[in-house]
């Protein structure tokens, strides 16, 4: 059995702070719903004092998902620590994410006070949040540029003060895989209390790192990974679900690590997301993008046909994708060509293939991309057996 990862999954507060974005209370039911069939172990909801939608949305989401952790986003207030705490009131397991920032970027320009008044405000937050529900979570906002042992003094504390979940966020997703490693194994070094919370990873994905950032916390001792559907999130999005998962599970040997995701579910998941948020996911991504297990080259192409492999380290029916496409055009092959034929029916000689992809190539340089239709036209007129 390896090393248990807990998936902390923030589509719902996180991801839709995306401009344009939010998701109605029936709508978030329906992704709450999908997100604990596919297995994650905290859904964060909402952040209830936001408005009284949000609040509502966190209420009845308590109230039909029963399996994963609820979680609620408060500020480090006594007056959000309560309202999220009624939020969660009917939550079978509910949890609170409260935090303040970390950095003397944060303490100095945004909250305009002292790192000592800091640490007396976040112990008296994680306090007042273990009054009103089952765990509580603290963020050290914008950890990934906080003075290190200033960061160890925070989370030193919070634990003292009752934190069950200790999240060391790279809001700004600053930092390089190598230094937010370094990061989370220093606390692990020189935290005294440190076996008493679990580290979480939330990585921002300003520099397209966010999923590398991760994995780098996951092996030098977080055990809390936050991510969202599609990677969704503030500015450039949040650690993508499928992308960190799947990464785990393709070098399960190599890093131990095991979670409790449903992998087949997560094709569905990402298009149920894009659907509702009428956010399109781009072709190229990782995993759930349309071209993810496409392709197109003839090279390509040849190696694929002949053993998967070749070109892909994962089955699309492992991930819920209906299976591997061949995409023909310019720079499509003989072999990928004779398989769409196959595929459609004609069968061809050899000196028939040759025929065939000659006047192939002048109409995929024409078209760009050749359909079943069109290769049925091509071969009108043409000697065959069908």
């Amino acid at each position: 059995m390896g090393k248990r990862i807990f998936v902390f999954d923030t589509t719902l507060r996180d991801g839709e702070q995306v401009p344009g974005c939010q998701l109605n209370t029936e709508e978030k039911i329906i992704v709450a719903k999908a997100l604990d069939e596919l297995g994650v172990d905290i859904i964060e909801a909402g952040f209830p004092v936001s408005s009284p939608g949000d609040f509502n949305s966190v209420v009845e989401i308590t109230k039909t998902v029963t399996r994963p952790t609820i979680c609620a986003l408060t500020r480090a207030k006594e007056a959000d620590i309560n309202i999220a705490g009624e939020a969660l009131r009917f939550a079978r397991r509910s949890r609170i994410h409260t935090g303040i920032g970390s950095s003397d970027i944060h303490i100095e320009h945004k909250l305009r006070t002292t790192r000592e008044n800091i640490l007396e405000m976040a112990v008296a937050a994680v306090k007042q949040a273990k009054k009103v529900v089952h765990e509580v979570e603290f963020f050290c906002e914008d950890a990934g540029r906080a003075d290190e042992a200033f960061l160890a003094r925070m989370v030193e504390a919070v634990i003292d003060a009752g934190a069950d979940v200790v999240n060391i966020p790279d809001t700004t997703g600053y930092m390089l895989p190598w230094q937010y490693g370094e990061r989370i194994k220093y606390l692990m070094n020189n935290v005294s209390n440190i076996d008493k919370a679990i580290l979480a990873a939330h990585c921002h994905n300003d520099l397209g790192l966010a999923t590398a950032n991760s994995l780098a916390a996951l092996t030098n001792g977080a055990r809390q990974v936050e991510c969202t559907i599609n990677g969704i999130g503030e500015r450039a999005g949040n650690t993508a679900l499928e992308e960190v998962v799947m990464a785990m599970e393709c070098h399960k040997e190599t890093l131990g690590f095991v979670t409790g995701i449903n992998h087949k579910k997560l094709v569905p998941i990402s298009h149920l997301v894009s659907t509702l948020m009428k956010m399109q996911v781009q072709h190229n991504k990782a995993i759930v993008g349309r071209n993810a297990f496409a392709h197109s080259s003839g090279i390509h192409q040849d190696g694929f046909l002949k053993h998967r492999e070749t070109y892909e380290i994962i089955d699309p029916a492992a991930v819920g994708a209906d299976s591997s496409s061949i995409i023909l055009t310019a720079r499509s092959g003989r072999a990928a060509l004779n398989h769409r034929l196959a595929t459609i029916g004609y069968m061809l000689s050899k000196d028939q293939l040759d025929q065939a992809y000659t006047q192939f190539l002048d109409m995929a340089d024409h078209l760009r991309k050749v359909e079943d239709e069109n290769l049925h036209e091509l071969m009108r007129g043409k000697v065959y057996a069908k």
